[in-house]
């Protein structure tokens, strides 16, 4: 469903390190959203992903689903608001797509935009590298 790997610097980032790339379908903005490869990496031995049903919707912050490692249970925060559209069933079964191309396969749902003004309180590509190294101290 999504081509090629999206490049980070085209991206925006939450803080809690979900990012989001936004395109025209079908007439309506679409988000799609992943978790970048700084916490891929973070988390280690992935061993289990949740993931919501299409049609659900989701506000800005909320948790939509789970993603487990041996090490954690972390909550995936959805960046921004609308009705889940699409969900990639694959990554359920295939996990390691997040570690071996986190901005592309690794996808997690697509989301119709309720409110393009909340792409703005996301991070750019910088500021979010900028949130990582901090973390990695």
């Amino acid at each position: 469903m999504t081509p090629a790997s999206f490049a980070p610097q085209d991206l925006r980032f939450a803080p809690t390190h979900e990012w989001v790339h936004v395109s025209a379908e079908a007439g309506a903005k679409v988000a799609t959203v992943g978790v970048s490869a700084f916490a891929v990496a973070a988390l280690t031995d992935l061993v289990y992903i949740e993931l919501p049903a299409v049609g659900r919707t989701v506000k800005a912050g909320e948790s939509f689903g789970e993603i487990e490692s041996v090490k954690a249970v972390s909550d995936l925060y959805s960046p921004v608001s609308g009705e889940i559209v699409a969900v990639n069933d694959d990554v359920a079964n295939h996990l390691e797509r997040l570690s071996e191309d986190a901005y592309g396969r690794g996808w997690l749902i697509k989301i119709r935009l309720s409110d393009e003004k909340e792409l703005a309180a996301l991070l750019d590509h910088a500021a979010y590298e900028k949130q990582c190294a901090e973390e990695a101290h």
